[in-house]
């Protein structure tokens, strides 16, 4: 069988850093919302148990890919017998803190479960995908939602699905530097999920990036003109909110007059691609 499945995109709206904890790591608040902007996953079930990645990313080895990491988890977890040829067509971009590794790691662990006939619920694939990475659980769950702790303490949020102009600067923003960076705002006050909804909310590692990166501080300013622009995750890309798609494209147009910065008009979405997908699956599973 062959069961083809979206991944898609995420935007943080904000990303409040509260402390730093002993170990390290940084509680926050933020909150995660879908785009429709999605990679495609094609898997494949195999009677041996090797794991066969098709097209695989260039310049990573299959021992930091994500596809790989959490079919190898989820096998050994389940004690699964089984393996599985798996192809990515990717769309979104790498490194802009648009959640394209972390997605891949969730659609392969729920297509995974469910060829493989694993029968794991939401929950029990959420704690194996969080072991690779704070992210994967939000795509798992398939909802909007308003994160805590290091992003894995989900709450359920209904958000305006609003269209947003995403700018890509062409270059690679270091995660871990930035959240070692000295002049990180690491005590931004908590807040409630209904303050968030009332106010908005900023990003704290945007002042870091945008002194350490000058095109994302670019991008930025360009977006600024439209209304109030922020970056997403720890970037590279940055988005605006705009209340049509007309209203996103024009912005684009105007923009692509003045840069050759790549950018991409995208929907918010509440409900996940995914989500969607695996509840249509009797339409996406080919016999072969």
């Amino acid at each position: 069988m062959t069961l083809i499945l979206p991944s898609p995109a995420k935007l943080n709206l904000c990303l409040h850093i509260v402390n730093q904890r002993p170990d390290g790591y940084h509680n926050l608040q933020t909150v995660f919302q879908f785009i429709n902007l999605c990679d495609e996953l094609s898997f494949e079930i195999t009677d041996d148990s090797r794991i066969k990645l098709v097209d695989a990313l260039p310049n990573v080895p299959k021992a930091d890919n994500l596809i790989y990491r959490s079919a190898k988890l989820l096998q050994q977890h389940s004690q699964c017998k089984l393996g599985a040829r798996i192809s990515l067509h990717k769309h979104i971009p790498m490194g802009g803190g648009l959640g394209g590794g972390s997605s891949n790691a969730a659609t392969t662990l729920l297509a995974l479960n469910q060829l493989w006939q694993t029968d794991l619920n939401t929950e029990q694939l959420m704690a194996l995908g969080l072991k690779l990475g704070a992210d994967v659980p939000v795509f798992i769950g398939g909802k909007a939602a308003w994160g805590e702790g290091v992003g894995e303490k989900l709450t359920a949020i209904d958000l305006p699905e609003n269209w947003f102009l995403v700018l890509h600067p062409d270059c690679h923003v270091d995660t871990a530097k930035v959240f070692k960076h000295k002049d990180l705002t690491r005590n931004s006050p908590p807040i409630t999920i209904a303050a968030f909804l009332a106010e908005g909310g900023h990003n704290d590692c945007e002042n870091v990036v945008r002194l350490n990166y000058p095109k994302v501080d670019s991008a930025l300013k360009l977006l600024n003109k439209f209304g109030n622009a922020r970056m997403t995750g720890t970037g590279a890309c940055v988005f605006c909110t705009f209340e049509s798609e007309s209203e996103a494209c024009a912005a684009q147009a105007e923009i692509s007059k003045a840069s050759e910065i790549k950018s991409f008009v995208v929907k918010g979405l509440n409900v996940s691609p995914l989500s969607t997908a695996l509840k249509q699956t009797g339409a996406t599973i080919h016999r072969i």
